[in-house]
């Protein structure tokens, strides 16, 4: 293990599996003491449970059942996490879900669940979090940290897909209303949008046609790995992103770029 996030404890939504997993046992090998939130503890990839992995690698986290969409859960989550290590220094706004429908094919309760989890749900930590770190004080300039999951499906579309993409572009707005509105608190807010990142997880992200449209248009021979992700997030996260708030940070193989 290294240190770069030694002392620090965050928060890390949609941990238990794909990119948020990475993100939290990439803390925790950086000394950063996890608090895993997820609707169920069971990665969709199979295998161990990230705080299993975690631990195993001497690393300090815990898991908290937690539905993002859910104010009181929210609450109780940044709650028990100050109670137990006494501050949060970095809140990550991973959670989301995805369905993959065109406007007309796109139900009226597949788009408020959908928008529950991944807008309300970011909403909800976003605020939460912040309730929170105003009230600390500042550790090298900064009360806190939150890092928000965006998509390049935020940025420019994919095709017939409705729902996620206007849930992503509504993570990229909030976290820089965030950062403007919230500077002067010291409160430090950015995005990650990735690209195509294969996590193993299986549905519609295994689709042989948009798999072959996202290897078109990825110049990198190569699709994201979620550690691509996860290392950027440990930047955002460290006290050498000393400067950088309401950026939001492309993880894409030079798609967007071509």
């Amino acid at each position: 293990m290294s240190s770069l996030l030694a002392g620090k404890v965050a928060v890390v939504t949609g941990a238990s599996s794909g990119i948020g997993r990475a993100i939290a046992i990439s803390f925790a090998n950086e000394g950063a003491a996890v608090v895993i939130a997820d609707i169920t503890e069971q990665p969709l990839e199979g295998g161990e449970s990230t705080l299993e992995i975690i631990a195993r690698a001497g690393g300090a986290a815990t898991f908290q059942r937690t539905d993002v969409g859910r104010w009181e859960e929210l609450d109780l989550l940044i709650g028990n996490t100050v109670a137990r290590h006494g501050r949060l220094d970095v809140m990550v706004n991973n959670a989301a879900i995805y369905t993959g429908t065109a406007l007309l094919e796109t139900e009226g309760e597949q788009w408020e669940r959908v928008m529950r989890v991944n807008l309300t749900g970011m909403f909800n930590g976003c605020k939460r979090a912040i309730q929170q770190m105003i009230t600390q004080e500042p550790r090298h300039e900064v009360r806190g940290r939150v890092i928000n999951l965006g998509s390049q499906q935020g940025i420019v579309t994919c095709p017939g897909d409705t729902p996620y993409g206007v849930s992503k572009a509504g993570a990229i707005y909030i976290t820089k209303q965030i950062a403007v509105d919230y500077a002067k608190e010291l409160i430090v807010c950015n995005c990650i949008s990735p690209g195509k990142i294969v996590t193993g997880a299986p549905g519609l992200a295994q689709d042989p046609a948009r798999l072959e449209n996202a290897r078109r248009r990825t110049p990198w021979p190569r699709f994201g790995r979620p550690e691509d992700v996860a290392n950027a997030a440990v930047f955002l996260a460290s006290d050498r992103a000393s400067f950088i708030t309401g950026s939001n940070l492309i993880i894409d193989g030079g798609w967007l770029a071509g």
